[in-house]
């Protein structure tokens, strides 16, 4: 059993108890549920530099990252750094994050908030929506083309931008369906923690135009931004680089005004 497929076993388990403990017509009635939100596809189309910014604690691959993070603050210093969206990492188990850090962060700043999650279930999408979410994210390696186009519609419905995440060709080949807004090819592969950014240049010309591409994973230098820029990406999910120093606002506007 590789990492990924541990992930996705535990969150089943945890999904189904979640379940008992809030009812999905719970999530339903949260004051969150009825807010209108943010697009993040069409801030990255309006966008010159495409950052999306990660709150993250620790990973499997890494181990501690930043434990000692108020994401509130890490929110308002990303706003302020002006990225296009903020991605919360909610999995507590192997990534030390909670789905009241996506709270906390709707409740600083305005601007999308992606849950970044091993979604599994469409309570998962009813729960982002209840805590403030604008953006979810279905990772096409956990998933099959029946349950990306179920969820995926299911998110749309509920007024969620969607983001695929392809880590290859088969995966997105066979994913590539009109309930979607951005794909994301993931540098990181998934059973070895390999990180090569030529994953995103030999898979962007199989992504149709109707996307927002996105680039996500072991992006760390202006260099490999506008190199990917050139290959028709939009977005550029950034966590490490950003979160490994003492304060990740400062570091992405930084990085920001650099890239400008």
């Amino acid at each position: 059993m590789n990492i990924l497929d541990k992930i996705v076993a535990d969150k089943r388990k945890e999904v189904t108890l979640k379940k008992y403990v809030i009812p999905s017509q719970q999530l339903e009635k949260s004051v969150l549920f009825e807010r209108n939100t943010n697009s993040l596809s069409q801030a990255l189309r309006d966008s010159n530099t495409g950052i999306i910014a990660e709150h993250k604690r620790r990973s499997p691959s890494k181990a501690t990252i930043n434990q000692n993070t108020n994401v509130g603050q890490v929110a308002k210093g990303y706003k302020t750094a002006g990225v296009c969206g903020m991605s919360v990492l909610t999995d507590i188990k192997y990534f030390g994050g909670s789905i009241e850090d996506l709270l906390l962060a709707r409740a600083s700043v305005d601007i999308p908030l992606l849950r970044k999650e091993f979604i599994v279930d469409e309570y998962q999408l009813l729960e982002a929506k209840a805590y403030g979410a604008d953006v979810i994210l279905l990772i096409a390696a956990v998933l099959s083309e029946k349950e990306i186009k179920e969820l995926s519609n299911f998110a749309k419905n509920l007024g969620l931008d969607v983001l695929l995440e392809v880590h290859n060709e088969e995966e997105l080949k066979r994913s590539i369906m009109p309930s979607l807004d951005m794909l994301g090819v993931n540098n990181r592969n998934l059973k070895t923690f390999e990180v090569s950014l030529d994953t995103s240049k030999e898979l962007s010309d199989l992504i149709p135009d109707d996307f927002v591409k996105v680039s996500e994973s072991g992006i760390s230098t202006i260099e490999a931004i506008k190199t990917l820029k050139e290959f028709g990406y939009k977005g550029f999910l950034i966590g490490e680089n950003f979160m490994k120093t003492d304060n990740p606002g400062a570091s992405a506007a930084d990085f920001i005004q650099q890239l400008k």
